[in-house]
């Protein structure tokens, strides 16, 4: 199976020692990826934006790999500031105060005038809006609860290409085409898991993400419009690493780290589902190509119909399956 310029539409890749300890493991089959800015402290500048592109390079090393850069979302960026970076900038990532990660410097209300500086600004400049979409509401309910925000701020700024982030429900998919400007990412993590994997029985710590898997009916949603590569859905991994001790401990940060194994299992995935590689080329690089304009460096993944038998971490940051045997494993990385 061969996959052409692989993205991935929302990565983390951390800072300082978890950076040098995962990036290249997370980009070694992807052309590139939207790094996102929840550092401490967050991208919210240039300089910090070109500085932590520039770890990322460094800690990459010989890999063939662009970060897609974004910002910290605050709603003070004038046009000024945002036309003296765009050709650095790939979009602005707005989490809601305290929901998540390093997010605390978040939006506390969804008050449209009080964001209409950057968000008109970024309409004008054609700037993509990444958001993580949920309340503070009861824990399953949050992501539905966010889609009547998604609308009112779709509706305020039409021009405005608003990426829903890691979808979670129906109630985001089905918003999908009630909405021009309505995009969305989904994670391999929330196409595989219900609750029940999560927490049904023992506790799986390194399954505990934020959105939280939700039910069955919402898994089946994701399916669907993955399988059959909805023109304005795009992978996005959300692989998100934190150190074992973190994870396997009373405070268990959310996150589950899928990167360096996401394309072989996705094949495994859409190959079960007998959903066509076609398909599974443009949920992983054709459609995002064309909801973001970018135009990745050229990588070919070859994969193969081979077990491989996940590691029991990568540097101390335990993944998905790990110790488990997939279906497929990579045979070869072609650049150009």
């Amino acid at each position: 199976m061969q996959l052409t310029m692989p993205l991935d539409m929302h990565l983390h890749l951390r800072d300082e020692d978890m950076l040098h300890n995962i990036a290249k493991d997370s980009v070694h089959t992807f052309s590139g990826a939207v790094v996102m800015p929840n550092l401490v402290p967050p991208v919210t500048t240039k300089e910090s934006l070109l500085a932590y592109k520039k770890r990322i390079l460094d800690a990459i090393g010989d890999e063939k790999f662009t970060p897609y850069m974004t910002l910290f979302f605050k709603p003070s960026y004038d046009k000024a500031f945002l036309e003296s970076i765009r050709d650095e900038l790939t979009a602005i990532k707005l989490y809601p105060a305290g929901i998540t990660t390093n997010s605390e410097g978040g939006v506390s209300g969804f008050d449209v005038e009080e964001l209409r500086p950057t968000l008109q600004a970024m309409s004008e400049l054609d700037i993509p809006l990444c958001i993580h979409g949920e309340t503070n509401g009861f824990v399953m309910d949050r992501e539905a609860e966010f889609v009547s925000i998604y609308e009112k701020l779709a509706n305020a700024f039409p021009k405005l290409k608003i990426i829903m982030e890691h979808i979670t429900t129906k109630q985001s998919v089905e918003a999908l085409d009630r909405h021009e400007n309505l995009y969305a990412t989904i994670t391999l993590h929330h196409l595989l898991l219900t609750l029940d994997d999560v927490a049904g029985g023992m506790l799986q710590p390194h399954l505990f993400c934020k959105p939280i898997a939700k039910r069955p009916e919402d898994r089946d949603a994701l399916l669907k419009v993955a399988l059959e590569a909805h023109p304005k859905v795009m992978f996005g991994s959300d692989s998100a690493p934190h150190p074992r001790e973190a994870k396997e401990s009373c405070g268990c940060a959310a996150g589950v780290f899928t990167a360096p194994i996401a394309l072989q299992v996705l094949a495994e995935l859409f190959e079960s589902k007998n959903a066509s590689v076609e398909n599974l080329q443009a949920f992983v690089s054709n459609n995002a190509q064309r909801i973001y304009g970018v135009k990745p460096m050229d990588k070919t993944v070859i994969l193969e119909k081979k077990p491989f038998k996940v590691p029991s971490d990568y540097n101390g940051v335990v993944p998905i399956y790990a110790n488990q045997e997939i279906a497929y494993s990579v045979k070869e990385v072609i650049y150009g």
